[in-house]
């Protein structure tokens, strides 16, 4: 028998991507014994949930969880940023609209910070963008009281420590000076409680305005303060769409980009044995290149430059295609020529000549050559013309052509 998929889940993660909270605080509130599932009081986090019951939060029955959205929101100064504040003060879930319905914080503005803040209301994703190995940036427009030195920003550019607590560096630039104060952009990756004053504070620069301008793709714009705007599903999905898999799971868990297989690089072909970049010989596996023999001379030969051809090899060969003995060795060295019944003396300024080509081996006779006409050589003397249009044998040339 086929047994069908789990679709259940634990009560934390159901009710983080419902956007009652986190996972860690739907956790404490299991511990409080403020969650019933069918009206049984919870008293572990292990308990899983598939959506078909009946689950309340404080008295409150929880709808399943909904596609997950997102928001963005010009937070002003003077609202905190909690569901429930024990003072008693105004909240930001209080001020937005009701009709978006339940939502929570991605970061969070202290009291008096302004500026962008993330709405949503899958718990899942709040906690994937909150992450410092997420890798957004947080930028900010800081206005602080006092100056600031190049040795200072150099501090806060390689992170600072403040009371025992290592703060990460900063992406520090001054925009301007106006009297007493100074305007600042500042990025940061981890976000910490209240870090961009404490790290200010530490070189002397006390905060008296602070307004988040950027969540890593998620710009503030021209957003009014107080206004909401919600962000396109297609944009959720190209910037959030490899943190978690939105709406099409039951378990909403986090997903990894797919990475795209890289080519592996193509080796040329050798021989077993061959040096890199050293081209092969001929052998197995390489068609078209025919195996051949060459005996230590003809290798000698190639490695100072003389021309290897088809007669020379096959003088060394018997009929049989065995390599004969080595001829005897050519003279090498400069100004070195080799003419009939001289093996090796001093290049002569005399024409150089030759016998007539045959089958047979070259007997050292004078060489002779004619203008090329494309018939065979008749062997007559060369004469070597001048070649700036004076006559020849083949008749005068034609300044600036070949004839």
């Amino acid at each position: 028998m086929t047994g069908t998929a789990d679709t259940s889940e634990r009560i934390a993660k159901f009710l983080a991507r419902a956007g009652v909270a986190s996972r860690r605080e739907v956790e404490r509130m299991i511990e409080d014994g403020r969650i019933k599932v069918d009206g049984k009081t919870l008293d572990t986090p292990a308990f899983k949930v598939t959506g078909t019951e009946v689950i309340e939060v404080d008295g409150k029955r929880i709808d399943p969880p909904a596609a997950t959205k997102l928001w963005r929101y010009h937070k002003p100064d003077g609202l905190v940023t909690t569901h429930a504040d024990p003072e008693g003060r105004e909240t930001v879930f209080d001020a937005i609209p009701k009709d978006i319905g339940r939502v929570i914080s991605i970061g969070r503005l202290d009291l008096t910070s302004e500026g962008l803040l993330l709405l949503t209301n899958d718990g899942a994703l709040a906690r994937a963008l909150e992450l410092p190995s997420t890798g957004w940036t947080r930028r900010y427009r800081a206005r602080a009281f006092g100056s600031i030195s190049e040795s200072a920003l150099k501090i806060l550019r390689a992170g600072v420590t403040v009371e025992g607590l290592k703060y990460g560096p900063m992406e520090v630039e001054v925009e301007r000076e106006t009297g007493s104060n100074i305007w600042l952009e500042i990025g940061i990756r981890e976000g910490k409680n209240r870090e961009v004053r404490k790290a200010l504070d530490a070189v002397g620069l006390r905060v008296n305005r602070l307004i988040r301008i950027a969540y890593g793709p998620f710009q503030l714009g021209q957003l009014e303060k107080g206004e909401i705007k919600s962000v396109p599903s297609r944009v959720l999905h190209d910037q959030c769409g490899h943190l978690i898999e939105m709406g099409e799971t039951p378990t909403g868990q986090a997903i990894a980009k797919p990475r795209t297989p890289s080519r592996p690089p193509r080796k040329a072909p050798g021989r077993p044995g061959a040096k890199p970049g050293q081209r092969a010989m001929g052998g197995p596996g390489q068609p078209g290149l025919p195996k051949r023999e060459v005996d230590d001379s003809l290798i000698e030969d190639a490695r100072k430059g003389r021309p290897l051809d088809a007669k020379s090899t096959r003088a060394r060969r018997d009929k049989d295609g065995k390599p004969t003995a080595k001829a005897a060795p050519r003279p090498s060295g400069p100004g070195s020529s080799r003419t009939a019944g001289q093996p090796g003396g001093a290049r002569s300024d005399a024409p150089r000549t030759g016998g007539p080509r045959g089958d047979g081996p070259r007997t050292g006779g004078p060489r002779t050559g004619g203008p090329r006409t494309g018939a065979p050589r008749t062997g007559g003397p060369r004469t070597g013309g001048p070649r700036n249009g004076g006559s020849g044998p083949g008749g005068p040339r034609k300044p600036g052509g070949r004839s």
